[in-house]
C-alpha cells in the first residue's frame, strides 16, 4: 500500500475512520487507532517519516464500515433484543393515551396498533402509523427507532400515534390512455367531486370534459379567446366555472356539455384562481370567489351571476385564493400578504404577513374534505342535499380535528408559512429549505402531511401540524410545477419541467414508480378523489389517464 506523507496522516486518518460506535460497543478500536496515528510511536518510514495505513491494526477500510453498519442493521431488524421500554402514547394533538406503557423492544406497528384500538375502546379495529420524532415505526421499535437514535432502554418514549385511512389506494403504474384533442399546451386538469368526469383546459382556449368510464371526449365548451389556466367544480359536482386570460369566468353544465349564459367579464386582467363556497356552508353552491392579478377577489351567486361584493385591499396581483370551512376566505398576493376575509360580507379581518416575495400558493388542511364534499370512498351518492350538507359537514369536522383550520403559504422567497388564519396573524412556523422559489403546496387529506414542489428540482414534506420538516424526495431533474396526494394520504405524484410524473411511497419517503410518457413538460396532475385513477397534462398537447 502507498505511503501517505506524515503531515496529512492524522487529517486522513481521522476523515475516514471517525470516532464513532462502529462496534455496537464503547467504540474504543477507533479511537485507538486515531490516537496511535497522532502518536510519536506510530509505525514510520525512516525515510520519508510516512505513516503506513496498512500498518494500523484497527484501521477500517470505509467498504468494511459500511458493511459492518449493514450487518447492525440488519442485526437489529432480524434478532430485536428481549428488552422493554417505557413510552406513552399520544394523539396527534398532544392528548396522552392511557398511562406509560412498558413495551418489548420488539414490538411491531399491528400490535401497537391492538392496545391503540383496546385503549380508545373502537368498535371497529383502525389502522395506525406511528412516529417518534418523525421516524416512523414500519418493522419494529428497536429496528426503527431505539437503533437509528442510540436509544436504550433507560429513555422513555413519546410515540404519536395517527389514525390511516380504513381503504388503501393501489398505485398508478400505467398509461391507460393517451388523450388528444388539445391544439396547445394542458394548463389545467381537474376530476370532479365525484371522480366521474375529469376537466381540462388549456393554451388553446378550450375546456373538455371527458368520460372516465370509456376515456374518450365528453364534451367540448367553447367561448373563452385565451388561455384557461383555471378550472374549479362546485362540491356537488353540478357546475364547472373557468377562468382565463381573456379576464372572463364562464359557467358550464358538464353533464349536459352547455354553457350556463355568456361569459362575466369579472376583471381587468387574467384570471388568476377560482373556489367554491364549502357545501355544509350552502348546500345548494351558488357562490364561488375569483381572483386576479388585478389584485382583486369577487364572490358571485353563481345561478344568478351577480356579483355579490368585491375584495379590494391587495396593492398586487392575486395568485391564490381558498375557501375556509368557518367560512373565511384568504386571499394570497404578489404584494408578499395573505389577507383574511368575512365570507358573508367582505370585511378585512386580519393581515397575514411574513413573506418576504411573492405568495404563490396556498393550502387548507381540510382542503381535500372541502373540494369533495359528501362524496367518500364508498361512493354513496345524495339525492337530498340537505342529507349531503349534513355528510359534508362530517366530513369537515373530521378532516378539520379538534383544532383550528391550518393555511399554508408559498413563496418566491423560497420559504413556506403555517398559520392560524381565524384566531392569529402570527404564523405557526416558517419553513425553509428549498433552493429556489416554490411553486405549490399540498396538504394530504388526513391534514398530516404538507408537501411542496419547487423548481429546485425537488419535493420537500412537512409536517402538517407543526410545520417540522420531515424529508426530501430527490427524482426530479427539472423544475417540480404541481403536487397532488392520494386519497388515503399514503402516496403522492408530482409533475414536473423532466416530461415525467412520480409517485412516491410516503412511508418509505422514496420514489414508487416512474411515470414517462410525456413529450415534454408536465403542467398539471390531479388524482381522482376515489384514487382509482390520476390525470396529467402538459405541453406535448396530450391528457394522460393512469391507471394501476
Amino acid at each position: 500500500m502507498d505511503h501517505i506523507p506524515a503531515s496529512n496522516t492524522a487529517a486522513e486518518t481521522a476523515r475516514r475512520a471517525p470516532t464513532a460506535n462502529v462496534t455496537g460497543g464503547t467504540g474504543g478500536p477507533v479511537r485507538t487507532h486515531i490516537s496511535s496515528a497522532l502518536s510519536p510511536s506510530s509505525s514510520t518510514s525512516p525515510s520519508t517519516g510516512a505513516t503506513s495505513l496498512a500498518s494500523q491494526p484497527y484501521y477500517i477500510k470505509p467498504a468494511k464500515l459500511i458493511a459492518q453498519r449493514n450487518a447492525e442493521r440488519e442485526a437489529a431488524l432480524n434478532a430485536p433484543p428481549s428488552v422493554t421500554v417505557v413510552a406513552q402514547l399520544k394523539s396527534p394533538e398532544g392528548d396522552t393515551l392511557g398511562p406509560p406503557l412498558s413495551l418489548p423492544a420488539a414490538s411491531t406497528p399491528e400490535q401497537l396498533a391492538l392496545i391503540v384500538n383496546e385503549l380508545l375502546q373502537n368498535e371497529e379495529p383502525l389502522p395506525y402509523t406511528f412516529h417518534v420524532d418523525n421516524h416512523e415505526i414500519l418493522n419494529h421499535l428497536h429496528a426503527d427507532i431505539l437503533f437509528p437514535l442510540g436509544l436504550t432502554a433507560e429513555h422513555q418514549l413519546t410515540i404519536i400515534y395517527q389514525p390511516q385511512a380504513v381503504f388503501r389506494v393501489r398505485s398508478v403504474t400505467r398509461c391507460s390512455s393517451s388523450l388528444s384533442g388539445h391544439a396547445e399546451a394542458v394548463l389545467a386538469v381537474a376530476f370532479s367531486p365525484n371522480g366521474e368526469m375529469l376537466a381540462t383546459a388549456g393554451g388553446d382556449g378550450d375546456v373538455r370534459i371527458w368520460d372516465l368510464w370509456t376515456e374518450t371526449p365528453k364534451c367540448k365548451l367553447k367561448g373563452h379567446t385565451n388561455w384557461v389556466q383555471i378550472l374549479s367544480w362546485s362540491p356537488d359536482g353540478e357546475t364547472l366555472v373557468s377562468g382565463s386570460m381573456d379576464k372572463t369566468l364562464r359557467l358550464w353544465n358538464p353533464k349536459k356539455g352547455t354553457p350556463m349564459g355568456e361569459g362575466i367579464k369579472a376583471h381587468n386582467k387574467a384570471i388568476s384562481a377560482i373556489v367554491w363556497e364549502p357545501l355544509h356552508l350552502d348546500e345548494n353552491c351558488n357562490r364561488f370567489v375569483s381572483a386576479s392579478l388585478d389584485g382583486t377577489a369577487k364572490v358571485y351567486n353563481a345561478r344568478t351571476r351577480q356579483l355579490l361584493f368585491s375584495l379590494s385591499q391587495h396593492t398586487s396581483g392575486i395568485s391564490s385564493v381558498v375557501w375556509c370551512g368557518d367560512g373565511l376566505i384568504c386571499t394570497g398576493s404578489r404584494d408578499k400578504t395573505i389577507k383574511v376575509w368575512s365570507g358573508t360580507d367582505g370585511k378585512l379581518v386580519r393581515t397575514l404577513e411574513g413573506h418576504a416575495h411573492w405568495v404563490n400558493s396556498l393550502a387548507l388542511s381540510d382542503g381535500f374534505a372541502l373540494r369533495t364534499g359528501a362524496f367518500d370512498h364508498t361512493d354513496t351518492r345524495y339525492s337530498d342535499r340537505a342529507v349531503a350538507r349534513r355528510r359534508a359537514e362530517e366530513r369537515y369536522r373530521e378532516a378539520k380535528g379538534p383544532g383550528p383550520e391550518r393555511l399554508a403559504s408559498c413563496s418566491d422567497d423560497f420559504t413556506l408559512f403555517l398559520w392560524e388564519p381565524s384566531s392569529s396573524k402570527k404564523p405557526i412556523a416558517r419553513m425553509t429549505g428549498h433552493m429556489q422559489l416554490v411553486n405549490h403546496i399540498s396538504f394530504s387529506p388526513d391534514g398530516r402531511y404538507l408537501a411542496s414542489a419547487s423548481f429546485d428540482k425537488s419535493v420537500k414534506l412537512w409536517d402538517g401540524r407543526t410545520g417540522k420538516f420531515i424529508d426530501t424526495l430527490r427524482g426530479h431533474v427539472g423544475a417540480v410545477y404541481q403536487v397532488t396526494f392520494s386519497s388515503d394520504s399514503r402516496q403522492l405524484l408530482s409533475a414536473s419541467k423532466d416530461s415525467t410524473v412520480k409517485c412516491w411511497d410516503l412511508s418509505k419517503r422514496k420514489l414508487k414508480m416512474d411515470l414517462p410518457g410525456h413529450a415534454d413538460e408536465v403542467f398539471a396532475v390531479d388524482w381522482s378523489p376515489g384514487g382509482d385513477k390520476a390525470a396529467s397534462g402538459g405541453k406535448d398537447r396530450m391528457v394522460k389517464i393512469w391507471r394501476h
